[in-house]
């Protein structure tokens, strides 16, 4: 039995009883608010084309549409991308802006993600141009330039609440990624290491360099050391780096993410934020811990 799901920003809603009685109308099924106004399910579509046809339906408006299994929609282990998906922005762009240099960095940026360059490459040389930035600079960055993502604290706390372990792991670096994991209530993180010479970026990051594949061996080590099948975790990232880990877990999702990315994605998520996931799950709001 399959879990047609659809999912508005919470900042804007655009999912009224109006869009959800036609969507159900047309595919069938039973139809259960989350959080109304927000999300709903349909559960057991008896449309063998549900998705397609929720999405012509909901097409112009900011809804995303889900299929998923019916069956272990709850996971027990998430492990999430941080740049431009636990947080808004890019670090390493905007360490780069504390030197003039964030349109050279950030055009880079956007080209690794999108899987137009080779990520290992692409990271050495920004971390490069990098290179004597203060300590102090780049804890004013991470203080004042970096924002967490809508959702994120609500879907870490409420999976860790319901039994689930919690994981970041980023091609981006521990100076940021420790900090906010721990802010936003992570069990582990996992990033790259820049190193320093006294209070200064050597402009090297060590080896080895936190890839698609170190991001996926994660996944996977994780899910065997608690016991666990693939079907019961839950991948989420934006980026080229991203994809095996999504293609991987049980429910990978695609979060705003670049086209290539969305396109290979099992699951889709373009307009709503973090919380999504857990509407994804079957969580109604009142089960939400924020």
């Amino acid at each position: 039995m399959q879990v047609l799901c659809l999912i508005a920003n919470p900042a804007d809603p655009e999912l009224d009883a109006k869009l959800a009685a036609t969507v159900h109308k047309e595919v069938g099924g039973e139809l259960n608010w989350l959080d109304h106004g927000i999300a709903c399910e349909i559960v057991d579509p008896k449309s063998t084309a549900s998705l397609e046809a929720a999405r012509a339906l909901v097409a112009g408006k900011a809804v995303d549409v889900a299929l998923v299994p019916a069956d272990g929609r709850r996971k027990k282990l998430l492990i999430a991308d941080m740049d431009s998906t636990m947080i808004n922005e890019e670090c390493i762009d905007e360490l780069a802006d504390a030197l003039g240099l964030k349109p050279q960095v950030a055009e880079i940026t956007d080209r690794a993600m999108r899987g137009e360059l080779d990520f290992a490459a692409a990271l050495d040389t920004r971390v490069a141009l990098l290179r004597g930035l203060e300590r102090k600079a780049m804890e004013e960055v991470r203080r004042e330039r970096i924002t967490l993502a809508p959702g994120g604290r609500a879907l870490v706390h409420t999976m860790k609440q319901y039994g689930a372990y919690a994981a970041l792991i980023s091609g981006g670096f521990t100076f940021f990624a420790d900090h906010f994991a721990r802010r936003i209530g992570f069990d582990e993180a996992v990033a790259n290491v820049l190193e320093f010479d006294g209070e200064q970026l050597t402009g090297t990051v060590a080896q080895p360099i936190v890839d698609k594949s170190i991001k996926l061996q994660r996944l996977q080590t994780l899910a065997r050391e608690k016991g666990l099948a693939m079907t019961e975790t839950l991948a989420v990232g934006d980026g080229a780096n991203d994809l095996d880990m999504i293609k991987a877990a049980g429910f990978g999702v695609a979060l705003h993410a670049k086209p290539a990315v969305a396109a290979e994605a099992q699951i889709r998520i373009d307009h709503g934020d973090l919380t999504a996931l857990l509407y994804l799950q079957g969580y109604h709001e009142e089960e939400f811990v924020r």
